[in-house]
């Protein structure tokens, strides 16, 4: 049958909303939007991502829980004041030694990368930039896909431990946590790719416990929590039990990067409360059930994804230009 000159019309726009659609995705991974760009230390520090990739190897190889606490360092960077590196730097009323940074670890990997790139090529690299490729290759090195990490960050000069009150908290509320990132220039879909990074790394019993035995004060467990799943907490967690103990946020895959973490939110298995709200809200979980591939929902694959709002978050409020500096340290400012 012959082909109507509309049709081969409307098959030529098609292609053409096609190719313009890969070279946006394209170069959405090639460029930052925040003054950054893959390629920024291609003539001044062209080894900078094999010398940060070898210092996170070495690391995760030793300390399989070094991935997710750098992953969440960058986290907790980029929402306050930018992705900066402020949450490096030592002091008492620092960032760093804020509640909500307690538990994270990998700080030592920042300085050793630094260390050497500051042997290769002198007052170069940013610590922000180290941050951002150590988050990047915490994922693939738990077996995440890759993605390009647009480079060009400099150093903030401000660290306050009293700005962490602006981090998203476990037991936010869809509205709270939705608010949070916007305020970043994050959407919602957006706010539920990210959160998909608690498929790696664990919770201590204090931060999610009182979701075991009397949720806002009723006496009894939280509702989203699946029946057959409270056992399983409550044994990790006894009442009165040793709070600092860790579980894995993400039961069957806590040093394994992936798309399991929705699938057990649908099924009642999110561990802190923030997490779980993702499925019971619809406002979110329509997202979730677009990564867990619903019929007659458009897909969403995880891995793709992730990479691509890694980018966009790695571009909240940048500093370059004249803005920052290149730290000589990581943990202090020059």
């Amino acid at each position: 049958m012959e082909v109507s000159s509309l049709s081969k019309t409307l098959i030529l726009l098609g292609l053409l909303l096609a190719t313009h659609t890969n070279l946006a995705l394209v170069q959405g991974y090639q460029g930052g939007g925040g003054g950054t760009r893959v390629g920024f230390y291609k003539s001044t520090c062209p080894g900078v991502e094999s010398i940060v990739q070898s210092a996170v190897e070495s690391a995760v190889q030793a300390n399989p829980t070094i991935a997710p606490g750098l992953l969440r360092m960058f986290f907790h960077d980029c929402f306050i004041n930018g992705c900066d590196a402020s949450i490096l730097i030592n002091g008492p009323s620092t960032e760093k030694s804020a509640g909500p940074n307690a538990f994270l670890r990998g700080f030592e990997v920042i300085d050793a990368a630094k260390s050497k790139l500051e042997k290769a090529c002198p007052g170069v690299v940013s610590c922000s930039d180290i941050l951002a490729l150590a988050a990047r290759d915490s994922v693939v090195l738990t077996g995440g896909h890759s993605w390009k990490v647009p480079l060009g960050r400099r150093d903030g000069l401000v660290s306050r431990g009293s700005d962490t009150a602006n981090l998203p908290a476990f037991n936010d509320s869809i509205s709270v946590q939705i608010k949070k990132f916007a305020d970043k220039g994050l959407d919602i879909q957006d706010l539920v790719t990210l959160v998909g990074g608690h498929t790696i790394g664990t919770a201590a019993c204090a931060v999610f416990s009182y979701r075991l035995y009397n949720f806002n004060n009723t006496n009894r467990p939280d509702p989203d929590i699946n029946p057959s799943f409270l056992p399983q907490l409550r044994a990790l967690c006894p009442n009165g039990g040793n709070a600092l103990r860790r579980v894995a946020l993400d039961t069957g895959s806590v040093n394994s990067f992936g798309g399991s973490f929705y699938a057990n939110l649908k099924y009642g298995r999110g561990v802190i409360e923030s997490d779980a709200k993702l499925w019971s809200d619809p406002t979110t979980q329509r997202f979730v059930q677009r990564f867990l591939g619903y019929r007659g929902r458009h897909g969403l694959i995880f891995d793709v994804e992730f990479g691509r709002a890694m980018v966009k978050m790695g571009n909240v409020e940048v500093k370059n230009g004249k803005r920052g500096e290149i730290r000589r340290v990581c943990t202090a400012i020059n």
